[in-house]
């Protein structure tokens, strides 16, 4: 099969599909692989680098996307993109579709199979392809905050870690986990106080035991959310319904009583943000204020590491994108937790979470939700 790697074209995004070292793998199965030139150098991957790999050099988009079958990304297709899918492609790329219906109408309409790392599952009822930029998200989250809250980015003028004799930050950490976990181990380990919410009560216990006690966890409610995000000098909102649009948990209603320079970071923008007030941001322009109230909504927070995100991201989806060149779409038959990666097929919606975020129909191609009607002769 030919797997092909268009360069990222959503904006600060510097992250590929596939570095040179998956492309040596694609290719000793006997898959060529059609890199856009100039696709892994924000990563840090030559092209010369591709080519020692044994992959073949494009001089543009157009081209992966005529020749390739399999399209391999890391950001939802742009609207340029999705104008090239055909149904004899498999786009197999994060789509985070309920918050994106203009989207979702473009992938319908090219008649191509998309399959979202996001929902991709596996035996522990776990995400494996969403954890490692989780992990990066997490983590950068802290970081992005602890620079925020500084005078100079519109902040209050705190300090994350404080020093001796004066309180470091507050921050709430909404969802406990991988998000949240990260962000947590981050936060406590800068020395900031940390409390994180969550309704798992035995994800809590896990947390409780990791951390020894270092951080405070809470048993999510209206009433707790409430409470701690007024006290908080950081909220870092890292909720997750699995291929589904955010909750809202911080409303308009909240900001007018919050700390003045305080920071929200919304690490579930992709998903349509958990903060009422949220919109997507970019790294060249990451913030904005509302009520007093600065918000960081970077939809690409792992973008800014992208070597780190690059590399991370191909280990978790490198044995997926193997058996699809190897197998097309019957691996999905095999793997029912890569067949609940399957977004769209045919003119379908495929996942129903989406399907209900976005009001379409859904249908259940490979029996794996146990409903809905097979497309499949």
């Amino acid at each position: 099969m030919r797997v092909g790697v268009p360069k990222e074209i959503k904006p600060d995004e510097y992250r590929v599909g596939v570095t040179p070292t998956a492309a040596r793998e694609y290719g000793v199965r006997g898959h060529e692989v059609l890199v856009e030139t100039g696709a892994g150098s924000g990563a840090g991957y030559s092209d010369e680098a591709y080519v020692a790999a044994g992959a073949r050099i494009a001089p543009d988009a157009a081209a992966v996307f005529e020749a390739a079958e399999l399209i391999v990304k890391v950001k939802e297709p742009q609207a340029w993109e999705w104008a090239r899918l055909e149904p004899r492609h498999i786009l197999f790329t994060y789509l985070h579709l309920a918050p994106d219906p203009a989207q979702a109408e473009g992938l319908l309409a090219s008649g191509c199979a998309a399959i979202a790392y996001e929902t991709v599952t596996d035996a522990a009822g776990g995400l494996p392809l969403l954890a490692p930029m989780s992990e990066v998200a997490g983590r950068i989250a802290v970081f992005s905050a602890g620079e925020t809250l500084l005078k100079h980015n519109g902040g209050m003028g705190l300090l994350l870690c404080g020093v001796p004799g004066v309180s470091p930050a507050r921050i709430c950490v909404l969802g406990g986990g991988v998000v949240g976990l990260n962000a947590a181990r981050m936060a406590a380990g800068l020395g900031a106080e940390v409390v994180v919410l969550e309704r798992s009560i035995p994800r809590m216990r896990v947390l409780d035991d990791m951390f020894l006690g270092r951080i405070l966890t809470r048993y999510s409610t209206l009433d707790a959310v409430e409470q701690e995000v007024l006290k908080a000098d950081v909220v870092i909102g890292a909720v997750l319904t699995a291929g589904a649009a955010a909750p809202k948990l911080v409303h308009r209603e909240h900001l007018s009583r919050m700390k003045r320079g305080s920071v929200l970071v919304d690490v579930s923008i992709d998903q349509g943000g958990c903060f009422e007030t949220s919109r997507p941001t970019t790294h060249a322009d990451p913030t904005y204020v509302v009520d007093g109230v600065v918000h960081y909504c970077v939809a690409n927070m792992p973008g800014a590491a992208p070597r780190t995100s690059s590399e991370a991201l191909v280990h978790a989806t490198l044995s997926f994108g193997l058996a699809l060149a190897d197998q097309g779409l019957d691996a999905l038959k095999s793997d029912r937790h890569l067949a609940k990666g399957l977004n769209v097929l045919a003119g379908q919606l495929t996942h129903p979470a989406v399907a209900q975020a976005l009001g379409r129909p859904f249908v259940d191609p490979y029996g794996v939700w146990g409903r809905g009607v097979s497309v499949l002769s």
